[in-house]
């Protein structure tokens, strides 16, 4: 399992030695999404990192996409990060991508699943009911195919959440943000190479989002997993990891 730290104001999971693996989650996500991609990117070389993003604890005013992406760029410094490979799932597939338009110099590669950036339907029609636990559990397995993944540990936690007045209001803070922060006209000049991961049966952010993404990206690959809703990472860890895996290794050997 990788290793917990806790460093000033970052807090991050680490493993591996090698060329730098940013690992960034989405609105209602957490460090352990990723673990399966930080042990099996640790042992094929790379240092794997997961900061956990400030998202309800910046003052209210300032907590924005844009905000959050020069988060990733202090944690990138603090580490020693001249440049990093940026993987990033629904808000963190966003982050990533204004990490390109801000700092396109330290970023290797973006790889992005069930991205945010176009297409805004994270919370829904609606924004869960608080104190309706079922209605949330029902929320939350609707994000994914493979239901098992909803655990009851992870319903508790964005109950929680939903809950908490003060996270509520930077949720919907944060949501509002991702629609003002459209990418469509952005994304068209970027040069940076990108793997696009998605979910066939991805419905909060459709499979034509992915196609939209490849459009208009000049320099990506789209990559299809069956079976698979918005978390693939969590999914589908193996097939999400073998797919960036030859992506990556076929991008180093050039």
């Amino acid at each position: 399992m990788p290793e917990l730290r806790k460093e000033g104001k970052f807090e991050f999971k680490i493993s591996g030695e090698g060329t730098p693996i940013i690992f960034l989650h989405g609105l209602m996500g957490t460090l352990g999404n990723f673990d399966a991609q930080v042990d099996f990117f640790a042992k094929a070389g790379y240092q794997a990192t997961v900061p956990a993003l400030p998202l309800y604890s910046m003052p209210l005013a300032t907590t924005n996409v844009k905000n959050l992406t020069r988060y990733v760029k202090s944690f990138m410094d603090h580490m020693g990060y001249e440049k990093a490979f940026l993987v990033g799932n629904s808000l963190g597939g966003h982050i990533a991508l204004m990490m390109q338009k801000l700092y396109p110099n330290n970023v290797h590669g973006l790889i992005l699943a069930g991205s945010s950036g176009l297409y805004e339907s994270a919370m829904g029609n609606s924004y869960p009911r608080r104190g309706d636990r079922d209605y949330i559990a029902e929320r939350i397995r609707d994000v994914f195919y493979v239901k098992e993944v909803a655990t009851e540990e992870l319903i508790d936690e964005v109950f929680a959440t939903v809950n908490d007045r003060n996270k509520a209001i930077k949720t919907l803070a944060i949501s509002k943000s991702a629609i003002r922060h459209n990418m469509s006209n952005d994304i068209k000049e970027f040069k940076v190479p990108t793997c696009i991961v998605w979910g066939r049966q991805d419905d909060v952010t459709p499979p034509e989002v992915a196609d939209k993404f490849n459009n208009l990206m000049p320099n990506s690959e789209l990559h299809w997993i069956d079976e698979c809703g918005h978390a693939a990472m969590m999914e589908r860890p193996e097939e999400f990891n073998t797919i960036i895996q030859k992506w990556l290794d076929k991008l180093l050997s050039n």
